[in-house]
């Protein structure tokens, strides 16, 4: 597991953030990366699984390092702000979304491994963040801060399928997730807590989920799952569910994608705020959730007693993101250790359309569900 560390500052640069590794077999920190990286905030990685890709969301680079060594391999200029990155399943090629854009071509694509930054493409929106891809190259997604709304994007016809309103500008649309077949995809609405439900392909609204619908705000009461300031929100590779970090309620809402109902709360560490699904040993999934304000990142298994259902899902460990005895880094922490959890990134990547593309040896370790969600 990779968590960004955003807020670690270090005896060697003037800028914080690391990129924080956790080894899953025994939970702890086996690495922090720290470059010259100014707040990194989120991660992917290539095909093979051996580059990290993190974006710099206080600069205007992409950094790109070894994942075994820590060592650079390249920081190229991107624009203004990146937000998050990830790549085309069938050319994987990088598409990184600039925040502090001004312009309609606010998405970065680059060549295979980041040698190259190739085009610029047009969204017809400034300011995208955390985008998704389509799980076979054909899409990708957009939440268009700045003006309230998605685009849809074809790769096919090389152009903009849909753009759809998702409540305006005061909504703040910030982070997509989308069901592992492309069918439908969620944008989570920052500043009104609703998550908007769309179908891909034609680009119509199916649902507006409400995640303050079981809050009074006169009485206070709560009479269910809560959530209130949504941030990433990713769905799982078997498509069973919709894993939401809430930064205002502190909570992880959980929604079942066959019904888009809002089926459970879980408690989040302070500043609740980046999510992404790993694989669990022997079948299933688990959910890795960080935390701007605390130095932990959570573990939830969506689906535990493995019916399908996510209501039942629970928090089933907290990880410290400090070094340990063991850490390699290569460079001291001297204020906020392991704070500031912005993106993660499970090694290795999942996803439907990702799994299938993966080296051999990774494979292997998966069961033949999760080599082949849909199946």
């Amino acid at each position: 597991m990779w968590v960004n560390t955003q807020f670690e500052l270090t005896a060697n640069k003037k800028k914080p953030g690391a990129a924080t590794a956790v080894n899953a077999t025994n939970w702890e920190v086996s690495r922090k990366v720290f470059l010259q990286m100014n707040n990194p905030h989120n991660m992917w990685t290539d095909r093979a699984q051996n580059l990290i890709y993190a974006t710099e969301w206080f600069d205007s680079k992409l950094t790109i390092f070894d994942r075994r060594t820590g060592k650079s391999v390249n920081r190229i200029s991107v624009g203004d702000a990146p937000a998050h990155v990830m790549t085309r399943v069938d050319t994987d090629q990088l598409h990184v979304s600039i925040n502090g854009s001004n312009d309609r071509d606010s998405v970065v694509e680059l060549s295979p491994l980041g040698g190259n930054v190739e085009r610029r493409i047009d969204i017809g929106r400034p300011g995208p963040h955390a985008h998704w891809m389509g799980h076979d190259g054909g899409t990708m997604v957009t939440p268009n801060v700045f003006t309230g709304d998605s685009t849809i994007y074809d790769f096919a016809r090389d152009g903009i399928r849909n753009i759809v309103p998702t409540g305006g500008p005061e909504a703040h649309p910030i982070a997509t997730g989308m069901m592992p077949d492309s069918s439908k995809y969620y944008v989570a609405n920052f500043l009104d807590s609703t998550v908007t439900v769309i179908e891909t392909a034609t680009g119509n609204i199916l649902k507006t989920i409400n995640l303050l619908q079981n809050y009074d705000p006169v009485s206070g009461n709560i009479t269910g799952p809560v959530g209130a300031l949504p941030i990433q929100t990713p769905v799982s590779p078997d498509g069973i569910a919709m894993v939401t970090a809430n930064i205002l309620t502190d909570t992880i809402t959980i929604v079942n994608t066959k019904t888009d109902e809002l089926v459970a709360a879980l408690p989040c560490a302070a500043g609740c705020h980046g999510v992404q699904f790993g694989a669990k040993k022997g079948g299933g999934y688990y959910a890795y959730v960080s935390s701007q304000s605390a130095n932990v990142l959570q573990v939830v298994d969506i689906d535990p007693n493995g019916d399908g259902n996510p209501a039942d899902a629970a928090v089933i460990g907290r990880i410290l993101l400090t070094p340990g005895a063991n850490t390699a880094m290569d460079d001291t922490i001297k204020a906020h250790s392991g704070m500031g959890g912005q993106g993660v990134l499970a090694v290795p990547v999942v996803y439907n359309g990702w799994v299938q593309k993966l080296p051999q040896e990774w494979k292997d370790q998966l069961t033949v569900k999760q080599r082949d969600p849909l199946k």
